[in-house]
């Protein structure tokens, strides 16, 4: 057994207020195959977010602050099968989004992606620059790899992440350990806690 001892990183526990309009919440990939026990590709934990992030949501519907999903979209004979097996094939069960944080179609924006970067093919960067929006309150699953990519973009394009940790799921702790690590240093998103998020 090796051990690895994981290198500090903050929450940040008092209260963060972001500006309504120039915020978005995303709400990556919380589909059935993922966050419902009986999904192909069930993550254990994250049933636990799903109220955190339900009471983002109702902030940001409250406060008018734009709302994007991420869905993960693969079809027939997708290469990625090869590596995790059949899931999220569009116009199946799996690949809708869970009935508790079904989004409101037209006012909240659901982008369809087939690779883990919510960015990459994907026209998500050119709907929050034409909307102005600077700030991106990201939430969801699988926390080191959809969550971790889209967040690692969003840095790299200059949006200013925000990260609630109880918000993410990961298949194992030393999975969320590393994409936490990687958020604060080397992306230098905030981490706090959903309860902690104000938009103003």
């Amino acid at each position: 057994m090796v051990y690895v001892e994981v290198p500090k990183f903050t929450v940040k526990k008092e209260l963060i207020k972001l500006p309504s309009k120039r915020t978005a919440l995303i709400i990556v990939d919380m589909q059935n195959d993922f966050a419902h026990p009986n999904g192909k590709l069930f993550v254990p934990t994250a049933p636990k977010t799903i109220k955190p992030i339900s009471m983002l949501l109702k902030k940001a519907r409250e406060n008018k602050v734009l709302v994007v999903f991420t869905q993960d979209t693969h079809y027939l004979g997708d290469p990625e099968f090869n590596v995790w097996g059949e899931h999220t094939l569009i116009g199946t069960w799996g690949h809708q989004i869970i009935e508790e944080l079904k989004p409101k179609i037209p006012e909240e924006i659901v982008i369809q992606k087939n690779k883990y970067d919510g960015f990459f093919g994907t026209p998500l960067d050119s709907i929050l620059r034409s909307r102005g929006i600077e700030y991106l309150v990201i939430t969801g699953t699988v926390a080191n790899i959809c969550v971790l990519h889209t967040s690692s973009s969003a840095a790299l394009y200059g949006y200013k992440t925000v990260i609630p940790v109880d918000t993410i799921s990961a298949l194992t702790d030393f999975d969320m350990y590393a994409t936490l690590r990687q958020v604060h240093f080397l992306y230098k998103g905030i981490l706090t806690e959903s309860r902690y998020i104000e938009f103003r």
